[in-house]
C-alpha cells in the first residue's frame, strides 16, 4: 500500500489523540467529583453524558493513533523550529500549573478551608487555558478558559459565604468542570477528523 504524502505531520495527529486521552481523564475525573455529589437520576445522567463523552474520547484517541501511520514525518526546518518552541512554552505553561495546584491546596489547608481545595485546583486549571489559548493560537481555548474560570469563582464565593451547601456546590464544580473538558475534547476530535480529510 503507498502512502501518501500530505502536508500535515504525523506529530500533529498524534498530539491530538495524545490530548483527547487527557481529556477522557479529566472529564471523567470531574464528572466524579459531580457524580459523588449529585442524587441518583443526576448520577446516571452524568454518567451517560460525561463518561460516554470519555469513552468516544478514548475511542477517536486510538483512531488517530492508528491513522497517524499513514502519514509522513516531514517537517519543514520552520515548522521544526516553531514546533521546539511551542513545545517549550507548553512545558513552562504545564510546569507552572504543576506547582501552582499545591500551592493552592496548601494555602487553603493552611486557612482551615479544606472545603475550598477542590474549587481552588479549578480555578488553576481554568487560568492555565489563557496563556495556552495564545501559544496555540486557539480561540476556543480563551472561552474554556473563561467558562471553567468562572465556575471556580462562583464556587469559590458560594463555599466562602456559605449561600448552599457545600455539596451542591462541589456538584456544579465537577458539573461545570466537566462541561469544560468535554467541549475541549470535541473540539480536538474536530480538529483531528479535519486533518484526515486534508
Amino acid at each position: 500500500m503507498n502512502t501518501r504524502l500530505i502536508p500535515i505531520p504525523k506529530i500533529a495527529i498524534r498530539t491530538i489523540a495524545g490530548g483527547l486521552l487527557l481529556m477522557a481523564f479529566f472529564t471523567i475525573m470531574w464528572s466524579g467529583i459531580a457524580s459523588a455529589n449529585l442524587p441518583t437520576t443526576g448520577q446516571i445522567a452524568d454518567l451517560v453524558i460525561f463518561w460516554g463523552g470519555a469513552l468516544a474520547f478514548i475511542g477517536y484517541a486510538i483512531y488517530f493513533f492508528m491513522s497517524a501511520k499513514r502519514f509522513q514525518t516531514v517537517m519543514t526546518e520552520t515548522d521544526k523550529a516553531e514546533g521546539k518552541k511551542m513545545g517549550k512554552a507548553y512545558g513552562i505553561i504545564f510546569g507552572l500549573e504543576g506547582m501552582l495546584i499545591p500551592v493552592a491546596v496548601f494555602i487553603c489547608l493552611q486557612l482551615g478551608k479544606p472545603e475550598l481545595v477542590l474549587p481552588a485546583i479549578a480555578l488553576v486549571v481554568g487560568l492555565h487555558f489563557y496563556p495556552m489559548a495564545r501559544i496555540f493560537g486557539r480561540t476556543i481555548d480563551y472561552y474554556v478558559a473563561t467558562w471553567a474560570t468562572l465556575i471556580a469563582i462562583s464556587t469559590i464565593i458560594l463555599t466562602i459565604k456559605q449561600a448552599v451547601l457545600p455539596v451542591p456546590v462541589l456538584a456544579v464544580l465537577g458539573v461545570g468542570m466537566a462541561i469544560a473538558t468535554t467541549i475541549y475534547g470535541i473540539n480536538m476530535i474536530r480538529i483531528g477528523l479535519g486533518y484526515l480529510r486534508s
